[in-house]
C-alpha cells in the first residue's frame, strides 16, 4: 500500500479537527457536570487532563480496531506498521503522546516571539501550530510524520470501497 500524501493527510486532518471538536465539548461538558464547575477557569489543570485523555482515547480506540478514524475512512487512509499490520496498544499510545511535543513546541516559539517582540497579536498564530507536524515530512524520505518514522508506522491509502453501477 502507497504512503499518503501530505494533501490527503492534511485534508483528513481538518475533518479530524470538526469530530475533535465534539469529544472536547462531551468530555468538558461531563467535567463540568461531575465536578459542577461554572466557569472554564475552574479546576483548569483537571480539566485540561481529562480533554488530553478524551482525546487520546477517541485516537487509540479508533486506530485499534480498524486502524482508522472517522475522517481517515473518509479519505481512505489506515494507520500501519512497517509490516502493514495494526500497531500494538502500547506504540498506539506512544503515538498519541509523541504526536504532542512538536506542536507545543511551536506554540512556545509563538509565544516566545510574541513576548519578545510586544506584539500580542502574534499570538493569533497558535492555530498553527497543529500544522507544525508537516514540517519534518519535507526533509524525510518518505514524507512521514517524525512520531510514524520514530515508531515505525505509517499511514498509507487503502483501496476505495466505492461501489460502480452494475453494467448490462
Amino acid at each position: 500500500m502507497p504512503d499518503a500524501t501530505r494533501w490527503r493527510r492534511f485534508s483528513s486532518m481538518m475533518y479530524e479537527g470538526v469530530l475533535l471538536f465534539a469529544v472536547v465539548y462531551l468530555a468538558s461538558y461531563l467535567f463540568d457536570t461531575l465536578t459542577q464547575s461554572r466557569s472554564g477557569m475552574t479546576l483548569r489543570p483537571a480539566r485540561q487532563l481529562v480533554v488530553f485523555l478524551a482525546i487520546g482515547v477517541y485516537f487509540v480506540m479508533s486506530w485499534r480496531y480498524s486502524g482508522q478514524t472517522l475522517p481517515m475512512k473518509t479519505w481512505n487512509l489506515r494507520l500501519v506498521e512497517n509490516n502493514g499490520q495494526v500497531p500494538r496498544p502500547r506504540r498506539l499510545v506512544l503515538r498519541y503522546l509523541l504526536l504532542w511535543p512538536v506542536p507545543l513546541l511551536a506554540g512556545l516559539l509563538i509565544k516566545a516571539l510574541s513576548w519578545s517582540t510586544g506584539l500580542g497579536a502574534l499570538d493569533l498564530l497558535i492555530v498553527l501550530t497543529p500544522f507544525s507536524i508537516f514540517i519534518w515530512t519535507w526533509f524525510d524520505r518518505d514524507q512521514r510524520f517524525l512520531h510514524d518514522r520514530v515508531l515505525g508506522t505509517r499511514l498509507v491509502v487503502t483501496p476505495s470501497k466505492r461501489k460502480t453501477p452494475d453494467k448490462p
